[in-house]
This record gives C-alpha cells, structure tokens and sequence, in this order.
C-alpha cells in the first residue's frame, strides 16, 4: 500500500472511532430525555401542588382610609389619631415614653443620654434629611461600650421603679382579682402559704 492509501485508511479509523465515541455519548445521555409513564399519565393535569399555593405580595395595601367611614365604629380615627395613637410607630411611642420618663427599649431617655460623653468621645452631628427629619448621626451616649452593645443595659430607671411601685399598690388593693375572681382576699391566701 502506498503512503497516501495507507493515511486514508488511518484517518477513516480515527473517524470511526470518534463517531462511535458520539454516538455513545448521545445514547447514554438519552436518558435523560426519555419520558416514563408516570409523566406521560400526568401530562395535560393541573398540578395541584402549585396551585394551592397562595400569591402573596407583600406591596398589596393592607388597608386604606378614604374617609367616607368617618364618625362611624369603623373609621380608622381611633387608630391614626388621639390617645393610644403613638402605639402605631415606635418612634411614636418612645416619645411619649420618654416625656413619662420610661425607657424604652432599654434605650435611655433624651435627658439621661444628655448628661453621658458620646462613646470613646467620637464627634457626632445632627442632620435633617429630607423623608426622615431631624437625625442624630455619630456615637451613642451611653456609659460604657457594653451598655452600647446591649449587655449591661437596661430599662430600670426610677420613673420605671416609681410605676413599677404604684402597681404593687394597685394590686394589693384591688377587691377583683384576674378574670373576675378573688382579689386581696386570694393573695392574703397565697401570702399564708
């Protein structure tokens, strides 16, 4: 055989080997495009798994106040506006905390944070910004870095100890205890134990 013959025998193997190659890989990967019975008996079904599950968005409006319920039990005057209305926001409801002198949430009041340094003496500024007002930026005052991280914090101040106080006198002299039941005469029970 001649050198051109013989080249073209050996490239017509290496093809062969390589087709064969594909079309082992093609077979072994067909597979995973096969269908079994199960999805050829579900094919055309609704999934009920998918469609029980609720759509939820959190940007749907919750509820809204247009006016027209005003001055009836099912206006939202009560809510928005008048006493117990700072319970809507928690700035709200610190503000009228602190006025009372309670903490709240183991921060302390304006008037307590005013007598303490900021922290490590860091400078701070106050800044308006446009959506949110009035804002204080910079370190806490607060007497220690651990209270500033939480650890020796608390919200037991005296106006807290003075309310804490007035309810022990409540309820030593209330004459109808929980639900209804016995007041001073159960706890004077409870106290002969």
């Amino acid at each position: 055989l001649d050198t051109f013959t013989q080249l073209l025998l050996l490239s017509s193997l290496f093809t062969m080997k390589i087709s064969a190659a594909l079309v082992l890989a093609a077979a072994g990967s067909a597979s995973a495009y096969s269908v079994n019975r199960s999805t050829l008996r579900s094919l055309g079904q609704k999934n009920v798994a998918s469609a029980s599950r609720a759509h939820v968005r959190s940007n749907d409006m919750k509820m809204e106040d247009f006016g027209f319920l005003k001055g009836t039990i099912y206006s939202f005057e009560d809510t928005w506006v008048g006493e117990g209305a700072e319970c809507i926001s928690e700035v709200g409801l610190e503000r009228t905390l602190s006025k009372e002198g309670l903490r709240y949430k183991m921060n302390k009041t304006p008037e307590e944070a005013s007598e303490c340094e900021p922290l490590f003496g860091l400078p701070g500024f106050t800044v308006n910004l446009p959506i949110i007002g009035e804002t204080y930026l910079g370190p806490p005052r607060v007497d220690s870095v651990w209270e500033a991280l939480g650890f020796t914090a608390t919200s037991n101040n005296a106006a807290r100890q003075a309310e804490k106080l007035k309810a022990i006198e409540k309820a030593r002299g209330a004459k109808v205890g929980v639900l209804g039941g016995e007041g001073a005469t159960l706890r004077s029970k409870w106290l002969e134990k």
